[in-house]
């Protein structure tokens, strides 16, 4: 062992750069790990929580000094880990089988303790650890900065080299993203639901919010201060607490309960964001630009009158888009948007869409300002509906089968051609 002791001023040098190289590491997950909504808070943090923002400013000129002090740490790693082998091999009894394994353990070990370990803790708590390396960090970047230029130019020559005729297209065609979808494969089966999928995202800009929310009477809102107690042991059906202001009824934040790992009992609404208003004429496209340039996961839909009517979430919006028959039915009262009962004959729920029903049907529906089987009922009735009444409207027969005062009710569609009329 004694052979060994002169080799300690090398390996305490190799942990003190494994430790930088962890140091960089870290850094980079955490600020780069950061939600838009944590950049935005950091602003107006504490000094590091500023620091950090600042960095993240310039992204392109953080990530390349982070790489820039990787590289040089761990070529100073890995030649310093060389010395100590040969030295291995040559100074000590251990020889050459010796000097293979202090190569094997040096990599390990560098892979473990520099990039592993410390990008995991990292991702697990990203915004207390960006403000606490963000200072020194801030020093290292500045340090770099004279030799920006040149690796700005190596970047862009190697782009070049590789990539030389690579262009950004300013815009994108659905008729390109369809010749991409046929290309992508030769199963039909995927095709058609990629397909389907791209149908559903240009039908987001025809859709109306008041067409695929929530309405009020399917979701509960909850005013300051909040208790899990209050939740009664259940999570909400739209997966978010709503919080409404302290002086009415109206939404303000929402809490999303699926990345919430500890709740306390008390206080709920200091885990809440802001939510999003969007008018009810609004389309579901409107909606996810907004929602995605806020950075918001609920928008809550208003009235002429700035009245609550409904909640979308992103997540009723993903469902638009993905799955291959949405249903408004299904995601709410989980039943079959279209049960058939005979020929002709059909079971729906009253906040099915007009435009559901027609696609679903292939029938032609008359023009009118209400979005829903139930909102036509009551329109061609002008009154509200009650249990076993009837009336025609366009090629379709609606009969009320349940009509409750809270909550949606069931309707009997009979295709007919008799000449459009009302009665009740």
């Amino acid at each position: 062992m004694g052979s060994l002791v002169h080799l300690l001023p090398w390996l305490a040098t190799m942990v003190a750069l494994m430790a930088c190289s962890g140091f960089f590491s870290a850094s980079e997950a955490a600020l780069f790990y950061l939600q838009p909504r944590d950049r935005r808070d950091m602003r107006n943090g504490g000094t590091g929580e500023k620091a950090a923002a600042t960095l993240l400013k310039q992204p392109d000129r953080l990530l390349s000094a982070i790489l820039f002090w990787n590289l040089v740490i761990n070529i100073a790693y890995f030649a310093m880990a060389s010395i100590v082998a040969i030295r291995i091999e040559t100074n000590t009894e251990f020889g050459k089988t010796g000097a293979v394994s202090f190569a094997v353990l040096a990599l390990l070990a560098i892979i473990f303790f520099s990039e592993m370990l410390p990008k995991s803790v990292s991702v697990l708590k990203p915004r207390p650890l960006a403000a606490l390396v963000s200072l020194p960090l801030g020093w290292a970047v500045r340090l770099v900065d004279p030799l920006m230029p040149l690796l700005q130019w190596v970047n862009l020559v190697s782009r070049r080299l590789i990539w030389p005729g690579f262009e950004p297209e300013p815009f994108m065609e659905v008729s390109d993203l369809e010749r991409a979808i046929e290309h992508s494969g030769s199963d039909p089966a995927v095709i058609k639901q990629e397909q389907a999928v791209l149908q559903n995202i240009v039908q987001l800009s025809t859709i109306r919010v008041e067409e695929w929310m929530r309405p009020r009477t399917q979701f509960a809102s909850y005013r300051p201060p909040v208790k899990l107690a209050d939740l009664n042991g259940a999570v909400p059906p739209s997966g978010y607490v709503l919080v409404t202001e302290t002086d009415s009824l109206e939404i303000e934040k929402a809490i999303r309960l699926d990345n919430q790992y500890q709740l306390e009992g008390d206080n709920l609404e200091k885990h809440a964001e802001p939510v999003l208003y969007m008018p009810w004429c609004a389309t579901v496209a409107d909606a996810l630009e907004k929602m995605s340039h806020r950075d918001r996961e609920v928008a809550v839909v208003v009235n002429e009158f700035g009245d609550t009517i409904g909640i979308l979430t992103i997540e009723d919006i993903l469902e638009t888009v993905f799955v291959y028959s949405p249903s408004r039915s299904a995601r709410l009262l989980d039943m079959p948007p279209l049960e058939e009962i005979d020929r002709d004959t059909y079971q729906v729920a009253g906040i099915m869409s007009l435009r559901q029903l027609s696609k679903r049907l292939g029938l032609e529906i008359p023009e009118t300002q209400s979005v829903t089987v139930g909102g036509v009922i009551q329109e061609t009735m002008q009154r509200l509906a009650e249990p076993d009444d009837q009336c025609q409207w366009g090629p379709f027969v609606f009969q009320v089968i349940e009509a409750p005062q809270r909550g949606s009710m069931l309707v009997q569609v009979r295709i007919s051609e008799q000449p459009e009329g009302n009665e009740s």
